[in-house]
């Protein structure tokens, strides 16, 4: 196969991850015979430095014209330090959403038997964790009229029927595949965009018989991840409840830096880590690319290369049963491995393994 991939290092940590993923990937590409062309672009506060824009319409070009996007953060602390600026990094996200179309966020989390003691919660609750957040990401109260003043501010959150169908589609989609439970997570006691959204669900349902639906108010799903992660299998929500939720799902794995993403809809798709640019960690060589690199595996599976895929996770994997591991998960007493040995051993093994 040939791939067009635009790649997007971004800001703080991510230049740094970013290179490990696409060694991974043109690692998994000479093993399995396909071609890659790669072209890499500006995106957030690097943008902002060079031209201005946080998603400049060069790197637009190239994301459109690409076959898959591979993201890796942005933000920096000079913009997250002066609340007067007018442009920010994170701004370049969600341009780079809009203009692309990409309507949904998934967000699988799935614990790592080796792992689960990283977890703040005990390992009879996390052990055999596995369920997929499906977040809403081009509407809601990120996109929604806006006024900004010294006495009085405003969201607004606004969703059409249109949007809220074609999230919940994607989520049965994924439930069919799967253990058949969707959990539509609203605030529909308080806000008429979420009862718009219930209404909507309670219709799209009706489509899938196959499939279990449960409706949660989020403050009650917030709980229920924390006391019974294991309950749930497919979970779709809005745009700014998805965003909390799913950062508090990524504790279930005991580190951020475990946890990959994609973005889809009307044109290229983008895959990227969950986790943010951790300005302070930039250049130290201890980030964890996992993530980036699990993102790589989603990459392969959104062009139906299972084997690929299958892969890198099996990498992945044999790095952390060989403790191979960047600090913040690292087992006391072994040895710290950086960003860049912890990527370059994952190389390794892929070459070295077959399926």
């Amino acid at each position: 196969m040939n791939l067009n991939i635009a790649v997007l290092p971004g800001d703080g940590i991510g230049p740094e991850i970013s290179v490990q993923g696409v060694a991974v990937l043109e690692a998994i590409a000479q093993k399995f015979g396909h071609e890659l062309t790669m072209q890499t672009a500006l995106v957030g506060g690097a943008a902002i430095d060079a031209v201005g824009n946080p998603f400049p319409e060069e790197t637009y070009e190239i994301c459109k014209a690409a076959d898959a996007v591979l993201f890796s953060s942005v933000g920096d602390l000079k913009f997250d330090n002066d609340p007067n600026a007018k442009v920010r990094p994170e701004q370049g996200l969600l341009a780079m959403r809009k203009k692309l179309g990409l309507f949904a966020n998934i967000r699988p989390i799935e614990t790592f038997d080796c792992l689960v003691h990283k977890s703040p919660l005990r390992k009879e609750l996390v052990s055999g964790a596995d369920f997929i957040c499906i977040r809403e990401l081009t509407g809601g109260m990120y996109f929604g009229e806006k006024k900004e003043g010294d006495d009085l501010a405003y969201d607004t959150c606004v969703y059409t029927r249109q949007e809220v169908e074609r999230i919940l589609h994607v989520a049965y989609a994924y439930a069919m595949r799967r253990r058949r439970l969707v959990t539509v997570v609203d605030k529909a006691n308080v806000m008429a965009s979420s009862r718009l959204w219930r209404k909507v669900a309670q219709e799209v349902a009706k489509q899938y018989p196959e499939v279990t639906t449960e409706y949660m108010y989020v403050d009650n799903a917030a709980m229920r991840m924390i006391q019974e992660p294991t309950h749930f299998d497919v979970m779709v929500t809005e745009n700014t409840f998805g965003d909390i939720l799913t950062d508090e799902a990524s504790c279930i794995t005991g580190s951020m830096g475990l946890l990959p993403s994609a973005s889809t809809g009307e044109s290229t798709p983008v895959f990227e880590p969950i986790h943010g640019s951790w300005p302070q960690a930039k250049g130290k060589n201890i980030a964890n690319p996992l993530a980036q690199i699990l993102s790589v595996a989603m990459l392969l599976e959104h062009f139906n290369l299972q084997a690929e895929a299958q892969l890198v996770r099996r990498a992945v994997t044999a790095s952390l049963d060989a403790n191979v591991r960047t600090p913040e998960i690292q087992v006391e007493g072994a040895p710290h491995y950086g960003t860049k040995e912890v990527g370059r051993w994952i190389v390794e093994w892929i070459k070295q393994h077959e399926m």
